[in-house]
């Protein structure tokens, strides 16, 4: 058997295997693999057509998650209003405390608010932005 036809399978198996895990990633290791069977086409030997999948492969898995780092994420499932009903709605708090959270009463219960880094804790009324765990994160309005 060829050996660029060696790499078209494995390159062919490694798409497989991306089908059922679902990682990018497996896709850009393929693209070196795919690569490395050009290479084998072009009458290179084995040293550089390995050298040839594992640079072209690991630049591309590189690559990938540099552009996947600055693209802005998907929101948190958290803070969507068709997946929990309390974001969007306004909650009264009274009081402040000194560890940064407040206690309030909300759809019958006492709920712990907290809210984003960096906003002075003044009372007043909020827009509740997420549930994280059991405390509400707000936002002032």
């Amino acid at each position: 058997m060829a050996e660029s036809t060696i790499w078209w399978l494995l390159a062919g198996a490694t798409v497989a295997l991306e089908l059922f895990t679902g990682t990018f990633y497996l896709l850009m290791l393929a693209l070196g693999m795919a690569v490395a069977a050009l290479a084998a086409h072009l009458g290179l030997g084995m040293p550089a057509q390995l050298v040839t999948a594992a640079v072209v492969g690991s630049a591309a898995v590189v690559a990938w998650y540099l552009i996947k780092r600055r693209l802005p994420s998907d929101p948190s499932v958290r803070s969507l209003r068709s997946v929990n009903l309390d974001v969007g709605e306004i909650i009264q708090v009274e009081e402040w405390l000194a560890d940064g959270t407040a206690t309030v009463k909300y759809r019958g219960a006492q709920w712990t608010v907290i809210q984003r880094p960096g906003n002075a804790p003044t009372p007043g009324a909020y827009r509740v932005a997420e549930l994280v765990g059991n405390r509400l994160l707000v936002d002032k309005v």
